[in-house]
């Protein structure tokens, strides 16, 4: 008899298709709740983090935003309030570092972070905000000068009151309100004499002070604007160089958010412009604000430096590099004086000293030949201001600067060192310069040459960033041409007499070309 088959060997085809599907079903349906359960939380494995810094004014408005990222984005941003100098400052000294992102008030301190030393940062960013600069106003105030019949004008309040302004080498503020009063005076026939005129009026410690128009309505003050068309605070959106790949991502989503309709309502709540310099939505008729477009963008490169180096004249703020001799040969006696060069080098140095303002920045170099390792030359004072200076028993330090005997002057070498380190630390808002004090010509026979040094001088000039040395040389072994064209090879002068004697009239004679600027000094 054939047995048949037996049952539970039959391959049964309909279950295993239905056992298939449910177990793609439960598969799909988890997937699905967990899917479900991540996007309730923050639906990513882990959040890119950005950092921003940025200016005090404009980073609660950040903050704000940055708490309305969808968490289906995958990156939080975190939003810290700094002052702009003291971030330009940190991008130029830190290889690594600070935030993924930098937010100032205005486009200009990105060129004074390059000239920090920050030379990688981009020149410009996406704005994201505007407000123009004006003088605020209280209310009394404004309505001696007939408001609110008609707005105040900057050119009436300078004829009648002083008005104060931030140090524009730190403060964006002051550079704006110089820009303006630049533009103002543009059309005098005069400009240069005008600007140097409207200049002497202005007063750090006190008279009315520049605001943004931000700040006025933050206020309730009144709004008084240039009458010209002057650049306000544009605050460029700046993706570092430091920012790892997936923070420049999210950096650059979170820069979209910023540019949304939603976002500029909120800016305009805080009483900040569009990046077009309108206002993003209509405001009440207000007399305290002018309704009227304001330009927006960064003012030209040139303009910016042209400013701060008619400000640094006007104001004898200097930056100065010095180069001081400590030869053998400065020990030598000068006839009829019971002193030695280097001892009246030092009394007109320190003479000197006192003719700058105390926020002038100074360091100083000693050089002769190998005065460290195989340099010839080595720090004594490092860059401070003269009241640091003194404060810290620098001019003492100074006092008892001693020849190095038998010492050479290794003087073409030392230099170039000096200047390319003025170079590198260039500030804008200062005079900058190179002083070299001497009593000889090169003898350093290990040295680039005198053809070799002006052509390096040469290559290192920027019109837009000058930086002359001043040669000052005493004694019968100097050599007048010799400094002479070290100077022109900079845009600087030489002053030089064989007697040291004079060596007090032949400094303070090249003190008086250092700080006294153009239009009062013409070239």
């Amino acid at each position: 008899m054939q047995l048949g088959p037996r049952r539970g060997g039959r391959f049964n085809a309909p279950v295993v298709v239905l056992s298939l599907l449910l177990v793609i079903a439960l598969g799909a349906w988890w997937g699905v709740d967990y899917l479900r359960a991540r996007l309730a939380g923050n639906g990513c494995d882990a959040l890119t983090p950005v950092e921003i810094t940025a200016a005090p004014d404009v980073a609660p408005v950040l903050t704000r935003l940055a708490k309305t990222v969808p968490q289906e984005e995958c990156f939080s941003v975190n939003v810290t309030a700094r002052e702009s100098a003291e971030v330009a400052d940190l991008l130029g000294t830190t290889a690594s570092g600070g935030p993924d992102v930098w937010v100032p008030e205005s486009s200009t301190m990105l060129s004074q972070a390059r000239d920090a030393g920050a030379w990688n940062l981009p020149e410009s960013g996406q704005s994201v905000a505007n407000s123009p600069v004006v003088l605020g106003l209280p209310d009394e105030t404004a309505r001696r000068y007939g408001w609110p019949g008609k707005a105040p004008s900057w050119q009436e309040i300078l004829d009648g009151s002083q008005v104060g302004i931030p140090d524009p080498a730190r403060d964006p503020l002051g550079v704006a309100t110089l820009l303006a009063l630049r533009k103002l005076t543009e059309k005098e026939p005069d400009p240069a004499a005008a600007f140097t005129a409207v200049m002497r009026k202005l007063n750090p410690a006190s008279g009315q002070a520049p605001a943004t128009e931000q700040a006025v309505l933050a206020r309730n003050l009144v709004a008084a604007y240039p009458g010209v068309p002057v650049q306000g605070f544009d605050y460029p959106y700046v993706v570092l160089p430091k920012a790892s790949e997936a923070s420049r991502t999210a950096a650059e989503r979170f820069l979209r958010l910023l540019l949304d309709p939603l976002a500029g309502s909120i800016f305009a709540d805080e009483g900040f412009r569009a990046p077009n310099g309108q206002f993003a939505v209509p405001r009440a008729q207000d007399s305290r604000t002018d309704p009227a477009p304001h330009p927006p963008g960064p003012p030209p490169v040139t303009d910016l430096y042209a400013a701060l180096q008619a400000w640094a004249g006007t104001n004898l703020s200097a930056r100065v590099q010095v180069l001081l001799d400590v030869s053998g040969s400065m020990a030598a006696a000068v006839p009829g004086t019971g002193k030695s060069r280097m001892e009246l080098t030092l009394q007109a140095a320190t003479q000197g000293l006192g003719l700058f303002k105390p926020s002038t920045e100074l360091g100083l170099w000693l050089f002769s030949t190998k005065l460290d390792g195989d340099k010839d030359h080595r720090v004594l004072l490092p860059m401070k201001t003269i009241a640091e200076q003194k404060s810290s028993g620098g001019v003492e330090r100074l006092q008892a600067v001693r020849p190095k005997a038998g010492g050479a002057t290794g003087l073409y070498d030392s230099i170039l060192a000096a200047y390319q380190n003025a170079r590198q630390n260039w500030k804008p808002g200062r005079i900058n310069l190179v002083v070299v004090l001497t009593d000889g010509r090169n003898e350093d026979g290990d040295t680039i040459g005198l053809p070799r040094l002006s052509e390096e001088l040469g290559k290192l000039q920027d019109p837009r960033k000058p930086l002359p040395v001043i040669g000052i040389g005493i004694g019968p072994d100097i050599d007048a041409s010799e400094l002479r064209q070290v100077s022109t090879a900079t845009g600087g002068d030489s002053f030089t007499t064989p007697d040291p004697r004079k060596i007090s009239d032949v400094f303070y004679q090249a003190l008086s070309k250092i700080m006294c600027q153009p239009p009062t000094c013409k070239n």
